[in-house]
């Protein structure tokens, strides 16, 4: 006799977790987890297919982030969009991505900032392209309605709040 799928529980990789008083969060973190893995595998492999190859995840997205609205971001500014606490990582990145001429150092002040080149430039639009048509278009075939990704995209941000106090919270511990 086949188990009745529906009593096997949350999803969870961590069953000790999902045991508390909201199960529902361990099946969360279990699904972000899944596609936090899956989004860098993604990045990575995008930007490769669109000719930079050997960047990581987070050298990916700083330089995306770089791209955007096309104006010079400071240091400070990349870590407070990324929500990244560590800024040695991010200026890693940005050494990194200057190296293959991707981005290109500057000052504002006593600031350092950096700037998207015509090079990375035309790495985001080939990466924008192909998840076009690679991703964009699976995502749209589910059938998933945008407003609905849109709802899922606002809930996530805000759980990330309570992941950054919970966090302040446990470092007084």
């Amino acid at each position: 006799m086949q188990p009745d799928l529906d009593d096997l529980g949350p999803i969870v990789s961590s069953g000790h977790l999902a045991s508390g008083a909201l199960p529902a969060l361990s099946e969360y973190e279990f699904a972000l987890s899944m596609s936090v893995h899956a989004f860098h595998r993604w990045m990575v492999r995008c930007m490769a297919a669109a000719g930079v190859p050997d960047l990581s995840p987070l050298d990916v997205l700083v330089l995306h982030n770089v791209n955007h609205r096309g104006k010079p971001k400071r240091l400070s500014d990349i870590c407070l969009v990324l929500n990244i606490e560590d800024t040695h990582i991010v200026n890693y990145s940005l050494k990194k991505l200057e190296r293959l001429k991707l981005i290109r150092g500057g000052r504002k002040g006593k600031e350092k900032t950096a700037e998207v080149t015509p090079a990375g430039g035309e790495a985001c639009r080939r990466y924008a392209q192909i998840r076009e048509q690679l991703l964009v278009k699976s995502v749209r075939a589910t059938g998933l309605d945008p407003a609905r990704l849109s709802e899922i995209a606002a809930v996530m941000r805000s759980l990330s709040g309570q992941y950054d106090q919970a966090a302040r919270a446990a470092a007084s511990l």
